[in-house]
């Protein structure tokens, strides 16, 4: 073998913002702050600011490998975090403030974090966790010392402006080689104890460089781009990697997540496109409805983190006119692994909404296949469905510091194990069928609960629905439906099952529906189908079902 004589320089995350100071020095960042009010800079401003917070996490004790976690919303000193703690050769470690505080506890002593830095609203969520996570942990306030309220209750809490303060604007960043760790996510635990995803300055800055090549209209100059989906969840999908490396403004929405507080800030920021889950767009499209338009220059919005449903993707193409980018991924992936993408010739609005159902096509960087139960390769012909396996340079190679989840991850090959059921198209587009966990197997026969719950959603008066399996006398398992009205609406079960009927086969229509004020939720803003089942665990089907 013969070695090309080139360069051996390292991928590294602190070259990303070294490079936007430099090439893109007044694109803009903007944040709602927790404070009150907007915090406005640039990049070239942000920099300087990043080389203090190096030098600060390291005149505080800060190592190489040391994990230095967050609790804290999509904001300027959050961004800044990303970049200095990476940057000084120790992990980044984000932690979902949605989840249990047990959960939270687990995680920090999994990760045996040294450093917490936090945000106000998140005050008093860490005091009464302190005495439980890892010994000799310091706590950084997310603020200024005018905002550090007289009562705090933790003893010796650091603030973080006051880390910067006084310390040099550059920092000699270190040529850390590029398989060196950078940041920390776990799982949000849906299955058992979160597991957690070591992500590498490599993997970061070619999952970056995927992205932007996926959603080239996304970015750019003239793009400004809204992270809704949350810094401290898988990397906000790599918007703080791919947003600097490609110039474009990023505009953070600090806590204020509901639609009507989105809409203010979209079109007062003139957001040209923004990501998140399904949940989230719910509420923008109803502050949509509301006001009779969209935010002004909103164009793209990126869905991902569960499927969404087609009633949704309808009402953002031809109601208001705005492009869906579906996607889909995993924390193990980055998390991107497949969006759709914008036609080469010219889509009706209904061959729009159509193609979008799909969760689009692969990114560079990624490799897909599909296998039966016996782990044989089915082909990519659209019609075969079966587990779906990935690898490539911004997948998990195994689980952090858990060798039990790592070697049920993987097959023989070393291809990741998604736990999704997939088919692909030979045009190369990805449909998920179901999670493995979630499909419904009735009398030796798989049903689709997505499959329900899209249909069930485009039934008039039904707000949110989840299908799941429960267990059956005859039939192993049937379809149970599980519904929130819209408001106002009296919807009935009779009514939401001949709808359903409609378009599948009469033994797939689920056998009952169930209406409740709200659907349980993960930590991550998906239907949590966990505690469906647990909650109508003792649940028994009518006589007369199928």
């Amino acid at each position: 073998m013969l070695n090309g004589l080139m360069m051996d320089v390292p991928l590294s995350i602190p070259r990303i913002m070294d490079y936007a100071a430099s090439v893109h020095p007044d694109t803009r960042i903007i944040s709602a702050a927790v404070e009150g009010g907007l915090h406005e800079y640039s990049y070239a401003e942000a920099y300087p600011r990043i080389g203090q917070l190096a030098h600060g996490l390291v005149a505080m004790g800060v190592k190489p490998g040391d994990r230095v976690a967050t609790l804290a919303w999509n904001g300027y000193r959050h961004f800044e975090l990303y970049y200095a703690v990476a940057g000084i050769g120790a992990v980044c470690h984000t932690i979902n403030p949605r989840l249990f505080p047990d959960q939270i506890v687990y995680i920090a002593n999994h990760a045996d974090d040294r450093v917490l830095c936090f945000d106000l609203t998140f005050l008093p969520l860490v005091a009464a966790l302190a005495p439980r996570l890892p010994a000799g942990i310091k706590l950084v306030l997310l603020t200024d010392r005018a905002h550090v309220p007289s009562e705090h209750g933790l003893e010796g809490l650091l603030i973080y402006e006051d880390l910067l303060a006084g310390q040099p604007t550059h920092y000699d960043w270190p040529d850390l080689p590029e398989t060196t760790a950078s940041s920390l996510c776990y799982t949000s635990g849906t299955t058992g104890e979160p597991k957690g995803a070591l992500y590498s300055h490599r993997s970061n800055v070619l999952h970056s460089m995927g992205a932007i090549l996926a959603t080239p209209d996304c970015y750019g100059t003239n793009s400004r781009i809204l992270p809704v989906v949350p810094l401290f969840h898988v990397n906000a999908w790599g918007l703080p990697y791919s947003a600097p490396l490609s110039g474009t403004d990023l505009v953070f929405p600090g806590p204020k997540l509901d639609g009507a507080s989105l809409f203010t800030l979209m079109d007062e920021q003139r957001v040209t496109n923004a990501w998140g889950v399904p949940t989230i767009w719910g509420g923008l499209l109803a502050a949509m409805r509301a006001a009779g338009r969209k935010p002004a220059a909103l164009s793209i919005v990126g869905i991902g983190g569960a499927a969404a449903p087609k009633s949704m993707i309808d009402a953002f193409e031809r109601d208001f006119g705005i492009a869906v980018n579906h996607g889909w991924g995993m924390t193990e992936l980055s998390p991107i692994g497949a969006v759709s993408r914008e036609p080469r010739s010219k889509q009706t609005v209904d061959q729009r909404i159509e193609a979008r159902q799909s969760q689009g096509k692969r990114t560079y960087g990624i490799e897909m296949k599909i296998v039966d139960d016996a782990g044989r390769r089915l082909p990519h012909d659209g019609v075969a469905s079966g587990e779906l396996l990935v690898r490539g340079g911004f997948v998990i190679s195994g689980y952090y510091n858990n060798e039990k989840a790592s070697a049920a991850a993987f097959d023989s090959d070393g291809w990741f194990r998604t736990g999704d059921v997939a088919r692909i198209t030979p045009q190369g587009d990805l449909i998920i069928m179901d999670r493995t966990k979630d499909l419904i197997k009735s009398g030796g026969e798989w049903i689709s609960s997505i499959v329900i719950e899209n249909l069930a959603l485009s039934c008039p008066g039904v707000a949110q629905a989840a299908a799941i399996a429960l267990p059956h006398p005859r039939w192993d398992e049937r379809p149970l439906l599980v519904i929130v009205r819209a408001e106002g609406s009296e919807v009935t079960r009779e009514a939401v099952l001949a709808h359903v009927a409609e378009a599948i086969a009469r033994w797939q229509v689920p056998d009952d529906v169930m209406f409740i004020e709200a659907l349980p939720m993960t930590a991550t803003g998906k239907i949590s189908k966990l505690d469906l089942r647990k909650r109508f665990a003792d649940y028994q089907f009518p006589s007369d079902s199928a």
